[in-house]
């Protein structure tokens, strides 16, 4: 009884109105209405996957792994306990705004807010309808998708992830940063997705590097990148 995926990432934004557009428009999201967790977006017959709130951090808020039910999540509030790790039980109030029957909180090493929940509310009845020219995003047991999370000490960060959390090593890359400047970033993984997190000591402010959505086709990518491209939002292309 583990994490078995990446469920729901909540992002404080400083403009709401250009992340619903970005989302929705150029990524193909589904406007999913808003409440307390800010205007939340779907990616499949989740209620939601992405939240985005006011705030002026433009960063990651929290994230939330999911577990197949109550045990699971008792199992993973107690090792997070045994660890020294603080956790706190999400109240009903929590529960209801995340769309789950159960939930913990807690914080990772370098203060990520980080929930464990069981039991997502699923909207079969309301199909997902993307915002743009997207044939499908790729979830099920997979779950939303991955994130990097920039940390300023490695090692201390995969201990966690690997021994408290139970991520396991898929492996290690060697990333240039600069002309001297080397970085290992570490792929870990909760499912057969090749990772779910990666973690590495990128001289950035933000809590994350990027978060990535898994589309099911090389045309959705293509699509996607023309839209973005559009508005010159591109950072780095496609490769080889």
């Amino acid at each position: 009884m583990s994490i078995r995926s990446l469920g729901y990432m909540g992002f404080a934004v400083s403009d709401v109105a250009a992340w619903r557009s970005f989302l929705t428009q150029k990524l193909g999201l589904m406007e999913a209405g808003t409440t307390d967790n800010g205007d939340l977006f779907r990616i499949d017959s989740r209620a939601w996957r992405i939240a985005v709130q006011q705030g002026e951090v433009d960063d990651l808020a929290f994230a939330g792994y999911e577990v197949a039910d109550a045990a699971g999540l008792a199992q993973m509030a107690d090792k997070l306990k045994q660890a020294g790790i603080a956790v706190t039980t999400g109240d009903a109030s929590l529960a209801r705004r995340r769309g789950v029957t159960g939930l913990i909180t807690f914080a990772d090493p370098f203060g990520l807010p980080l929930e464990i929940y069981y039991g997502a509310s699923e909207v079969f009845e309301k199909p997902f309808l993307p915002g743009a020219a997207v044939s499908g995003f790729l979830t099920g047991e997979q779950g939303l998708g991955h994130f990097v999370r920039c940390v300023p000490d490695s090692d201390k960060a995969l201990a966690f992830y690997t021994d408290v959390l139970g991520f396991q090593l898929s492996d290690v890359i060697d990333m240039k940063m600069g002309p001297d400047v080397t970085v290992p970033v570490y792929f870990l993984h909760c499912n057969e997705r090749h990772h779910t997190l990666a973690i590495a000591a990128f001289p950035l402010p933000k809590r994350i590097h990027h978060f990535m959505l898994e589309v099911a086709s090389l045309d959705d990518v293509g699509f996607a990148f023309d839209r973005v491209d559009a508005d010159g939002l591109i950072t780095s292309t496609l490769g080889r």
